[in-house]
């Protein structure tokens, strides 16, 4: 489901507005992994990123609006589930992307995660960015359709959810030592569930 980061899937087209904005985002993600929420400001994402503090307010008012702009310049990018062949293959790889992004501590997702309770722009943003995620991988469940592996209704955005949510849940709130496994395990949960005949 791709890291809401990397940051930010970010492109950098041509244009001297398109490279201040991801020098800007850029100094946004950076600063929050290394000094989370509190650390993040104006001045410090000014001084970080080398664009006049005058730049950044006037674009982006605050860090509310800079939190934001992250998770919007994510969602601009071309991002699609890997088509494997098979529903278990592609539930099995994106959980794969999902737990790369969530496997270590100092990540920019799990950062970015933990700003969005703090605030109320951010928590909006990285709800339509999730929304644009599962909308994006509905394709996995329409695949499986068009193979014949699944059979009658499936509601594709539970599935999704279903394969997924393990992961955040294990890694995020429960802080377990992250394992390969995983991933693997949660989609092939997910898949069984669906699938005629089981797995």
């Amino acid at each position: 489901m791709t890291d809401s980061a990397s940051a930010t899937g970010l492109r950098r087209p041509g244009g001297r507005t398109a490279r201040t904005r991801a020098r800007v985002l850029d100094a946004v993600t950076s600063l929050l992994v290394e000094a989370g929420f509190d650390g993040l400001s104006i001045d410090a994402v000014a001084e970080r990123s080398g664009v006049h503090r005058a730049t950044v307010y006037r674009r982006w008012r605050d860090v509310g609006g800079l939190l934001a702009d992250v998770f919007d310049a994510a969602a601009g990018d071309d991002w699609a589930p890997a088509d494997t062949g098979s529903l278990v293959g592609d539930l099995v790889a994106l959980n794969r992307e999902v737990f790369t992004s969530l496997r270590d501590e100092s990540s920019v997702t799990r950062a970015l995660i933990a700003a969005s309770f703090r605030s109320a722009p951010a928590a909006a943003a990285l709800r339509e960015f999730w929304r644009d995620r599962y909308r994006r991988c509905e394709v996995v469940v329409s695949r499986a359709r068009a193979r014949g592996e699944i059979v009658g209704a499936v509601d594709a955005h539970r599935l999704l959810v279903t394969a997924t949510a393990p992961l955040y849940h294990r890694l995020v709130l429960m802080a377990e030592q992250p394992r390969e496994e995983m991933a693997e395990q949660a989609a092939r949960d997910a898949a069984c569930s669906v699938l005629p005949t089981g797995c």
